[in-house]
């Protein structure tokens, strides 16, 4: 297990790869070319760049997160071939660069939804929050205004403005795709770029619905155990595999997740490790990334990544805003590190304990 931090490029994060190097343990960090739009080739100077600057720094780039993928070729437009072959093209140049592992996305017009990015806490602390009766209420066209009024004056991923300024297009041009049609996109996208994967031995790792059932009706495939694997067996190379992600996951109870990383071994190419609390159907906050300050098992999570010999990297994902730091929302400094640490020190008593 190689323990990161996703970082968004010294242009964009208040977190410095200083900083990050300061954290015990943490030895790279996931990133990606930011200022670059869904569809776009990566140059290869781009990403000689910001590899260079990551490694000067004396990290690694342990992997990039995102991406994005077009929403032509999630719809199934008979533009989505170029836009297939544009992204051949973005993971030739990071595969030439040695960089082999890609976290990506399927989700129709929202990466990840949440009805309040600043819920305060009784101890003070703030953390994101989804409450689907709240979610409910909201125009899904006026949710980018919602969500960038309490970003802090950071640019959320996933919430790009020249895209989401389309947002009541976008739903246009989802309804008629259902469950199954973006199924078929998916492993449409897949297998054709699946022969590059393997050249470069690029590992792609889907990240699961955030959160786990569909939202403003729009179709949702990646979220249980039974549609993962329907994934994995429709595309059976190992360069087709998971971003385990314990808080998108964890948003339904239902779903066992010990027990999903242990059914997917061999697949896991990247985990994001974070801690909820279930408040009630269709709603939860963020948590510390202690076990008792939420819902999930943080220790029985780490043992079974332990078990299945889990070499990729892992990353506390997102954070409560403490001690009064301004940051992307859930992207600070402060409990970020403390969730590595923590991580790590688990990870450290099952290594001297097996």
């Amino acid at each position: 297990m190689k323990m990161t931090l996703r970082w968004f490029g010294s242009k964009h994060d208040s977190v410095t790869l200083k900083q990050i190097r300061q954290i015990p343990g943490c030895v790279g960090v996931i990133t990606t070319l930011y200022d670059t739009k869904p569809g776009e080739v990566w140059s290869p100077e781009a990403i000689k760049a910001m590899k260079k600057e990551i490694e000067a720094d004396g990290l690694e780039l342990s992997g990039i997160e995102s991406v994005n993928i077009h929403d032509d070729i999630k719809i199934g437009l008979p533009t989505k071939d170029q836009y297939i072959q544009n992204y051949i093209e973005t993971l030739e140049n990071l595969g030439k660069e040695g960089i082999d592992l890609v976290c990506y996305n399927f989700m129709p017009v929202f990466d990840w939804t949440r009805s309040d990015l600043a819920k305060v806490r009784p101890d003070g602390a703030t953390v994101l929050s989804y409450d689907q009766e709240l979610v409910d209420k909201i125009d899904p066209t006026k949710m980018f205004d919602q969500m960038e009024s309490s970003s802090n004056g950071f640019a959320l991923p996933g919430w790009e403005p020249e895209r989401l300024a389309r947002v009541k297009e976008l739903f246009e041009m989802y309804e008629d795709v259902n469950e199954e049609k973006l199924f078929e996109n998916l492993v449409y996208f897949l297998k054709a770029i699946m022969p590059t994967c393997e050249k470069y031995r690029i590992k792609m790792a889907i990240h699961q619905d955030d959160p786990a059932w569909p939202v403003f009706g729009l179709p949702r495939i990646i979220n249980t155990k039974e549609n993962i694997q329907r994934l994995l067996e429709a595309v059976p190379e190992v360069n087709n595999g998971l971003t385990l992600c314990t808080g998108s996951l964890g948003s339904n109870p239902d779903n066992d997740i010990p027990d999903m990383i242990r059914s997917f071994k061999g697949r896991i190419h990247f985990g994001h490790v974070r801690n909820l609390i279930h408040l009630g159907p269709g709603k939860f906050d963020e948590a510390a990334h202690l076990s008792t300050d939420g819902s999930l098992d943080m220790y029985e999570i780490m043992k079974a990544f332990h078990e299945i010999g889990m070499e990729g990297p892992i990353r506390p994902d997102h954070g409560r805003a403490i001690w009064d730091e301004v940051s992307m929302p859930g992207y600070g400094l402060y409990d970020r590190a403390l969730g590595a640490t923590y991580l790590n020190g688990i990870w450290e008593a099952l290594e001297k304990t097996s």
